[in-house]
């Protein structure tokens, strides 16, 4: 959270840039090397660290090809070049017991994340264990960005789970170390999680190719600072282009969005915020 705190008040950006690397779509000149994932990924990080406030590696893109190996190294290679920005390793790990302890392990130990995403399907006791790393950040699932996902999160119409999740991880925050995931193509429901947590931050997938608003979202989310928000952009800054110059593509198309940030958050700000 002081990493996080950090890159909004120093470098002045809300984007995080979701590192999910597929190889159908990564540009050609970068397929050519002996590892191709772990050096386009360090490429984009390289390309867009100024303009952002983390990075979030997606787990299952370096698990399917057996490159957990190229994982740990990608995030290890964040931490020497650019130890000012944190990673979110996004896993959504949800299990009880030995095995929420050894998810916990995978992610802070093997990995060296600086958070996880995880679920809490299965209640406090699955996300517990984390709490054994107090200067790691917990990110909890509570209104996720998918269109199914109204079917159970927003269920029973009086107490939807989405807001008991969000009441539960506020009440579980004793580290100041939890943040909850809130989707950005529900912008309403994010400004409801926001005012049952306060000021604590949250994660918001959705803008860019799923096509949350991003004002709107700035207008819900926002924390009294007018700060409060890690919006992630994946395939929209990755993908920018297939060209060599694939990395300066990113680096603009992470920029324009970062300054897009920046403008609404002094527009919409309440007078006086800090952003």
């Amino acid at each position: 959270m002081d990493l996080l705190r950090a890159r909004w008040r120093d470098s002045d950006t809300a984007l995080c840039v979701g590192l999910d690397p597929d190889l159908e779509r990564m540009p050609d000149i970068a397929l050519r090397g002996p590892r191709p994932v772990l050096e386009f990924c360090c490429n984009i990080v390289d390309a867009t660290a100024d303009a952002v406030c983390a990075f979030k590696p997606q787990v299952a893109y370096f698990a399917a090809l057996g490159l957990e190996a190229d994982l740990a190294e990608l995030i290890a290679y964040v931490h020497a070049r650019h130890p000012r920005v944190p990673v979110i390793l996004d896993a959504k790990r949800g299990d009880i017991g030995a095995t929420a302890r050894l998810y916990a392990r995978e992610a802070f130990v093997r990995f060296g994340a600086d958070a996880v995403t995880v679920s809490p399907y299965l209640g406090l006791e699955s996300i517990e264990p984390y709490f054994d790393y107090p200067e790691r950040g917990v990110i909890v699932l509570c209104r996720t960005s998918n269109p199914d996902s109204a079917w159970l999160q927003n269920y029973p119409e009086d107490d939807p789970v989405y807001l008991r999740v969000a009441r539960g991880v506020a009440k579980w925050n004793t580290h100041g170390n939890l943040m909850l995931v809130a989707g950005a193509t529900y912008a309403k429901d994010l400004g409801r999680i926001r005012s049952l947590v306060g000021d604590m931050p949250l994660l918001v997938p959705g803008v860019g190719a799923q096509g949350g608003d991003l004002e709107a979202v700035l207008r819900a989310g926002l924390d009294g600072n007018g700060q409060g928000l890690v919006i992630n952009a994946s395939r929209a800054v990755l993908y920018a282009d297939r060209s060599a110059d694939y990395g300066m593509a990113s680096d603009a198309a992470a920029r324009a969005l970062r300054d897009e940030i920046r403008r609404l958050q002094v527009e919409i700000a309440p007078h006086g915020a800090v952003v």
